[in-house]
Formats: structure tokens, sequence, C-alpha cells
């Protein structure tokens, strides 16, 4: 293998690892990391602030690994590890090598975030920085994982085993693989991991994941046009309620707010908490108006634009589109055992387009639609 082949293949091993930008080694042989649009990509914001004289340097790095995976570890004293190096950590059984996504000060912020006691005796250490003896070994171990999930499908499937087996990992020292799968029912996969371990002469480990976790490892492009969010960026899948469409008064199409995996779409958490105090100030939406007319009832909301659209009960035919302000403004009268004499009286006035409008617009697309053919 020349010179460029084990850079491009290095080049693969990082950005499987979560990397756009690999770590070179520059004139003063500290690491030159650029950080881009990575999924697992941490940017340092307590950088360029600095510590007190006699505050001691936090001894607890994080280190990501394939997909999501990311772990605390311990430095050893007199270790000094940058962001983006990569490191030969503890694992069980041997090591592991990972890429340092934060260092100092921030790591603990992180550590407090995810309620991991930096105190506590059992945290696994860091060993070294990775040797070119341990990459090497690393990067044929990652360039076995392909060819490793396609024998596990078909062994799996030789087992009859009703199981999708999703992704692979190998540890950094070729020692241990770790097969991530999704099944429906429990699956007894005792004779898997024998048929595995003759197979590939290693340790192995079985990992049951989720639909939503799948589909982050697999990718595809969602409703929107763009990446999945949960394989771009999302690193943490929240539950997603249907009570979270129903506030942004989606439509309650099953096919519309499910995302690839089949579950509820991550993205419906996106506004949810907006929509959620702009309706604090609305009225019941289940009390019908009052009139001389009859009563009226709720059938659509504009939730920004603080507009509610009533229908009689007697004629759905005419729309009437009330104010939040006249909406309450009503109900207190009714309270008071009040009727108004009709909604068009409180109603916002809906512009209407004249005939002259209408007949230029349809000038405009005839004449686009022969421009066009």
């Amino acid at each position: 293998m020349d010179e460029k082949q084990v850079n491009d293949t290095f080049s693969n091993t990082i950005l499987a690892r979560g990397c756009c930008y690999t770590a070179k080694e520059g004139k003063d042989k500290e690491p030159q990391f650029s950080h881009g649009c990575a999924k697992l990509d941490v940017h340092n914001w307590l950088k360029d602030i600095p510590l007190p004289a006699d505050h001691k340097k936090f001894d607890c790095i994080e280190v990501r690994f394939k997909n999501n995976r990311k772990d605390f570890f311990r430095l050893q004293p007199g270790t000094d590890v940058h962001e983006g190096d990569i490191v030969a950590v503890e694992a069980s059984p041997g090591h592991d090598i990972g890429v340092v996504t934060l260092t100092g000060e921030v790591a603990r912020m992180q550590m407090r975030r995810k309620n991991v006691n930096p105190g506590k005796e059992d945290m696994r250490k860091v060993y070294r920085r990775a040797r070119q003896a341990d990459i090497e070994k690393w990067m044929g171990a990652v360039a076995r994982e392909d060819n490793a999930i396609f024998k596990c499908r078909r062994i799996a499937g030789d087992l009859g085993l009703k199981m999708k087996v999703n992704d692979v990992e190998y540890q950094g020292d070729d020692t241990k693989a770790i097969f991530y799968y999704t099944a429906d029912d429990r699956v007894d996969f005792r004779e898997l991991i024998k048929v595995l371990a003759e197979e590939f002469r290693i340790r192995i480990e079985m990992r049951q994941i989720g639909v939503r976790q799948e589909a982050s490892r697999l990718g595809g492009l969602g409703t929107c046009g763009r990446e999945l969010c949960c394989s771009t960026w999302l690193t943490g899948f929240h539950s997603v309620a249907t009570s979270a469409a129903r506030v942004q008064q989606l439509a309650h199409n099953p096919q519309k707010l499910a995302g690839q995996c089949g579950k509820l779409k991550c993205c419906l958490n996106y506004e949810y908490e907006s929509y959620v105090d702009a309706l604090k100030d609305f009225p019941d939406t289940n009390i019908p108006l009052k009139t001389k007319q009859g009563e009226a009832n709720v059938i659509k909301i504009d939730v920004f634009a603080r507009i509610i659209w009533y229908v009689y009960k007697t004629n759905d035919s005419d729309i009437f589109a009330l104010p939040v302000d006249q909406v309450k403004k009503i109900q207190n009268m009714n309270k008071q055992g009040k009727l108004i004499e009709k909604l068009e009286d409180f109603a916002r006035k809906q512009e209407k387009k004249s005939e002259l409008d209408l007949v230029v617009g349809q000038d405009e697309l005839t004449r686009f639609d022969k421009d066009k053919f």
C-alpha cells in the first residue's frame, strides 16, 4: 500500500468516527485541528478564558468513537493531549482508539451536564497518544467492518434469526467487535455469537438498538428534502408525543407525521415550546360563541397570527376570522348572559381581489404557459 492509499484509508477511518477534518502535525508538533460540520464535533467556548494561576488543570477528557458513542476518561499524570488528538484509552478488555473532543473546564461542565461524577474511582484511563502501530492496527480493524456486516447478516439468515444487523464497530486493538441490531421480538443469538467468534477469531458482543438509532446510522433524506437530523447533527433522542402535533395544529396523518424510522418525527419537538407559550394567552376554544344568529364553533387556529376561525352550526359555508382579543370579549359577554348580534361585527375584514386583478393574474398565467411550451 503506497503513501496515498494509506492517507486515504486514514482519512476514511477518521470520517467514520464523526470527523470532517483530520489532525495534522505542525512545525511545533502541535496538532493543527480544524472544526467542521461533523456530527460529534464540539466547540470549546472556554478556550480563550484564562484560568487562575493556582487553578489545577482538570484531568478528565471526552473522547468520541464511532457513530454517537462518546465517553469520559481520566488522564495519566504528565499526559498532555489536545482536541483532535488520537488516543489509546482503556477498554474491556484491551484498549480502544478514539479522538479527543473536549479537554479542560468545558469537559468538566459536559460531565456535570451528563451527571457523570469526575471523582469516581472506576473511571477508565487514557493510556497515551496513539502510536503509529496503534493507528495502523486500528485502520486495519476498521477496514474489515463492512465485510463483517455482510457476513453477519448472511449467518443470521442461515440460522433463521429474525433480526436486522445495522452496523458493527471494531475495537481499536482488534480484539473485540460490537454488532448493532434491531429486532421486533427477543432474539436468542447465543448460537450466532459462537459462529461469529469462530469466523472472526475475536470477542463478539451483540447490542440491540432502537429504530431511531438505526435511522441515524443508515441515513437518508427527510420529507423536507434535507438529510435526516439524526444522521447529521442530532445526537440525543427525546420522546415525541402526539400532543406536539396537536398543539401545532397539524393534521393527524400518521404517514406525514412519521419519519424514516416509522416513529413521530423528531422535528415536531423543535417548535413545540414556542407554540405552548403562544397558546397560553388563547381563550378556551372548546367553548362555542353564542350569538343571535346561533352558536359558532372553532374550525381552525393560526397561533402566531393570533386568529381563530369560526363557523355557525346552522350554516357552515361562511367562515369568520376573529382576533384573539375579540374572542375573549365575546366569551366574557356570553358569561354575563349577553348575546352579540352576529360574528361579522367582530371578524377581521378580509380583502377581496377585484375582478380586474383576477383577469390580470389569469393573463399572466396564460402568457407564462405559452412561453414555457
